[in-house]
C-alpha cells in the first residue's frame, strides 16, 4: 500500500505541476535563506520566482510533447489508424515510454493487418466448397443431374471440406486460448509417414511419393493425430503445386531430443516476398500465373 501523499493529482496539466514544484522548491530555499540571514530583498525574491516559473514552463513544454503526441496517437489508434509514431529522442523514462508506444503501435498494426488478411483468406477458402456444393444441389433440384452415387459423393466431399475448415478454425481459437489438447503417445515414425503418404497417393494428383526415415525403426513421442494432420497438409500442398509426374520426398531424421521432417517437391517454390508470411494463418501465396 502506497502511503506517500499525492496532492497534485487533481491538477490536469503536468506543466503546471512542474511549475508548482519549482516555485515550492524555490520558496522553501528562499525561506530557509531568509531565516539564516534574517533578510532577503523582496525584488530579488519575486524576480527569481518569476524566472523559475517561466523556465519551468519552457522546459516542461518540450518534456511533455511526447506525452501529447501519445495522447493524439492513442486516439487515432482507437479509430483504426496505427500509422502514427512518436518522436523518441530522449533517453529518460518518457523516451522509453515513447519507444515502447511505437513498438506497441507497430505490433497492433501488424495484428490488424493479419486479422484482415485472415478474414479475406478464410472467406476465400469457404467460398470454394460452398460454391461447388451449391452448384451440385442446384443441378439436382433443376433436374440437370440425377442423384446418382457420383454426384452425391461430390456433394459429400465438399461438405467434408467445409467441416474440415470449421475444425481448423476451432483449433486456431483453442490455440489462441492455450487450450488445445495434445495426446502424446509413443509410435513408429515410419508407420505414421507411410500412412500419410498412402492417403496422399490415393488422392491421385499425378505425383509419386517416397519416404525415408533414419533410423528406420525410430520411435517418437508426440500427438499422432496432430502430426498426421501437419504432414498431410504439407503433402497436399506439395502435390498440388508440383508438376504432373513429379516426385515428393518425405525425409525424416530422429536425433536425441528432436525430430526433423523435410517435405521436398519439384514445384516452383515459395516466392521470396511470401516466405516471411508463409506460416501465418490461411496465408495464400500467389501463383506465377496470378492465381492464389
Amino acid at each position: 500500500m502506497n502511503l506517500v501523499p499525492r496532492p497534485l493529482d487533481r491538477i490536469r496539466s503536468i506543466k503546471l505541476k512542474l511549475a508548482i514544484l519549482m516555485v515550492a522548491s524555490g520558496g522553501v530555499a528562499f525561506a530557509f535563506f531568509n531565516w539564516q540571514i534574517g533578510w532577503l530583498p523582496p525584488r530579488t525574491t519575486v524576480t527569481a520566482m518569476v524566472l523559475a516559473l517561466v523556465l519551468s514552463q519552457v522546459l516542461a513544454h518540450g518534456m511533455t510533447r511526447p506525452l501529447r503526441e501519445m495522447t493524439a496517437a492513442a486516439r487515432a489508434m482507437a479509430k483504426g489508424d496505427y500509422s502514427r509514431r512518436i518522436r523518441a529522442t530522449t533517453r529518460d523514462e518518457v523516451g522509453s515510454l515513447a519507444r515502447a508506444f511505437n513498438q506497441m503501435a507497430g505490433d497492433l498494426g501488424d495484428a490488424d493487418r493479419r486479422r484482415r488478411e485472415l478474414i479475406a483468406n478464410v472467406s476465400h477458402e469457404l467460398r470454394t466448397p460452398i460454391t461447388a456444393l451449391s452448384g451440385v444441389l442446384e443441378n439436382l433440384v433443376d433436374g440437370v443431374e440425377e442423384p446418382d452415387p457420383g454426384t452425391l459423393k461430390t456433394a459429400l466431399r465438399q461438405t467434408e471440406r467445409l467441416a474440415t475448415l470449421v475444425d481448423e478454425l476451432l483449433d486456431l481459437s483453442r490455440l489462441d486460448a492455450g487450450a488445445i489438447p495434445l495426446h502424446k503417445t509413443s509410435f513408429s515414425l515410419w508407420s505414421l509417414l507411410s500412412e500419410v503418404v498412402g492417403e496422399a497417393a490415393f488422392a491421385g494428383r499425378g505425383v509419386t511419393f517416397s519416404v525415408s526415415v533414419s533410423p528406420e525403426g525410430a520411435l517418437v513421442t508426440a500427438d499422432r493425430g496432430r502430426l498426421f494432420q501437419v504432414v498431410a497438409n504439407l503433402l497436399e500442398n506439395a502435390a498440388r503445386h508440383g508438376p504432373a509426374g513429379g516426385e515428393v520426398r518425405v525425409l525424416a531424421q530422429v536425433r536425441p531430443g528432436e525430430v526433423r521432417i523435410d517435405v521436398c517437391d519439384e514445384g516452383p517454390g515459395i516466392a521470396r516476398a511470401d516466405r516471411e508470411r508463409v506460416f501465418e494463418r490461411f496465408t495464400r501465396g500467389e501463383r506465377p500465373s496470378g492465381g492464389g
